[in-house]
């Protein structure tokens, strides 16, 4: 049961992309230090079951977690920050609410009763709350919910929040992040638009017990006394979060506003002395100072998206830092590359990575940017469509199968080097029919991957309708490809590396769902530090 789990809620108003997913992570970096077990889960209101079938022009990355479930990026913010692996559980949509509660109705459950918001919506999302805390795992339950208080498709969650803090009382907590803006013509910060926004959660039954106020200029305590005057908290529970120089330094400025005190005081919880932030102060002091500095040309089509490829940079920031560098990402739209202008858009480059995706857009591109890195010799790390487009470049270019393609691009290609996997040859919908989640991967011995992991079995994530075609192994092998790994259940190329050049990888999973900062990705640590020798910097 989950009679002493604690329940945090987190809300946001006034305007979105605030960073409540960048502070309920920090909550739960901090809470972590003190010695309690965390987790954080997400509660989008769209109606879609999840963001896998949404374009990333909507909705940015999707993650993927280790049980396959297509969630929001910021599952990968809680990951990053609590090295604490996320599941189908820790993502909820209200499409996912509503189909459970229809499902429930179609078998009979209800028993005849008219299906209503209140109880049977709000009953469905406080069973998926409250999922987590009857696991037995965690001491505290972290719940963001998307959006901003006020919009309509929110009503049920919120309702969910006043409901669940008057069952449960001081054991559940709710945090309100809001905007406290600078009008420059007035040289004045302006409180209004938080009083308005906790006046919003107030007409829901909701009083939040803390108001986190995102500001670009410090809170004096003329403004912080005000905020907590007009919306009924004390002036303690009202906490500055200033625009950081990186979402990593939030945690610290979050511990030296007291937000974890805060939340076990108001919790009836006993704040331990112990607050050990010690691996975290070392990463973000060689993020800081690096003493070396790369360039990583990343190859996509989505390169205008701030985030579209957000575990991709922040992997870099993690292995940036484990080799005392700074990995200043160079974003090149694959579309704008050809054989004639791929040297003056890629000769500076100290190493490359070809993007994942979907589709044919940019496509050309990308096997023009993999051929300069493999004939250049420079560092390649292609991930997924990246890995595919290398085995395609590689068929083109070295074994002159002229029209070698993925039957993704063209379906009546004579050398499918990349073919449709047999198990998704009948599937029609798209949610959630993928090859998903964590496989395993069984490395060669001698190999960049296996000299990059140290172990012989790993497991990745994955996300992907298309493979390497087995009857092409044979001629890559023969022609100085090495298959550095296979999935030994059914027998899948995982991994292709170029044998005469110093750092070719290709890999079908995806590596950056996988790195925190506590344990920053083998192969993104081993791809920067293969930049850094192929610059001519390097600390070893």
């Amino acid at each position: 049961m989950d009679k002493n789990v604690k329940y945090i809620f987190v809300t946001g108003g006034v305007s979105s992309s605030l960073g409540k997913g960048i502070i309920s992570s920090s909550l739960a970096k901090l809470l972590q230090a003190r010695g309690f077990s965390v987790t954080i889960q997400k509660l989008d209101p769209y109606i879609n079951i999840d963001p896998g079938t949404l374009n990333p022009y909507e909705h940015g990355e999707c993650y993927v977690t280790d049980d396959g479930a297509e969630t929001d990026l910021d599952l990968g913010h809680y990951e990053r920050f609590s090295n604490t692996p996320t599941s189908q559980a820790n993502n909820v949509t209200t499409g996912r609410i509503y189909q459970n509660v229809i499902d429930k109705e179609r078998r009979g459950e209800y028993l005849g009763t008219t299906v209503q918001v209140v109880p049977h919506i709000t009953d469905e999302i406080k069973r998926s709350v409250r999922l987590l805390g009857k696991t037995g795992k965690y001491d505290f339950v972290i719940t963001e919910i998307g959006g901003t208080v006020g919009d309509i498709e929110s009503f049920p969650f919120i309702e969910t929040v006043r409901q669940m803090k008057w069952e449960l009382g001081n054991r559940c907590v709710v945090i309100h992040l809001t905007l406290v803006p600078y009008l420059r013509a007035a040289g004045e910060l302006k409180s209004k638009p938080t009083q308005h926004s906790v006046k919003k959660l107030l007409e829901q039954g909701v009083q939040p017990d803390i108001i986190v106020c995102r500001t670009e200029r410090p809170l004096h305590e003329g403004i912080k006394n005000k905020i907590a005057q007009f919306c009924n908290v004390v002036p303690t529970s009202v906490i500055e979060s200033l625009d950081a120089e990186s979402i990593y330094d939030v945690p610290l400025m979050m511990r030296d506003e007291k937000l974890d005190i805060e939340v076990l005081e108001k919790t009836g919880t006993a704040v331990p002395e112990k607050l050990d932030l010690v691996n975290w102060e070392r990463f973000l002091n060689n993020l800081k100072h690096p003493k070396y500095e790369v360039t990583i040309g990343l190859i996509g089509k989505y390169i205008e998206l701030k985030d579209a490829y957000k575990s991709i940079n922040e992997a870099f920031v993690h292995g940036g830092a484990m080799n005392q560098t700074k990995v200043k990402i160079r974003s090149i739209q694959s579309e704008n590359i050809t054989a004639e202008n791929a040297g003056s858009l890629l000769n500076e480059l100290n190493g490359i990575l070809v993007a994942p995706g979907f589709g044919s857009r940019g496509i050309e591109g990308k096997i023009e940017a993999i051929r300069y890195a493999r004939e250049k010799k420079i560092p390649f790390l292609g991930i997924c469509l990246g890995m595919q487009c290398a085995a395609v470049e590689f068929s083109r270019n070295v074994l002159n199968l002229k029209d070698a393609d993925s039957t993704e691009m063209n379906p009546d290609t004579p050398y499918p080097v990349i073919d449709l996997m047999e198990t998704q040859k009948k599937v029609k919908n798209l949610g959630g029919t993928m090859r998903l989640g964590a496989y395993n991967c069984k490395l060669k011995p001698g190999s960049k991957s296996y000299e990059a992991y140290g172990v012989e079995d790993i497991r990745e994530r994955h996300r992907h309708r298309y493979e390497f075609n087995n009857e092409y192994r044979k001629i890559f092998e023969e022609n100085g490809v090495r298959l550095a790994g296979i999935n030994p259940e059914d027998d899948l190329v995982e991994i292709i590396e170029i044998k005469d050049h110093p750092w070719f990888v290709g890999v079908q999973f995806h590596p950056e769902y996988r790195s925190t900062v506590k344990q920053p990705h083998p192969l993104f640590v081993n791809f920067v530090k293969a930049a850094l020798e192929h610059k001519g910097d390097t600390k070893r």
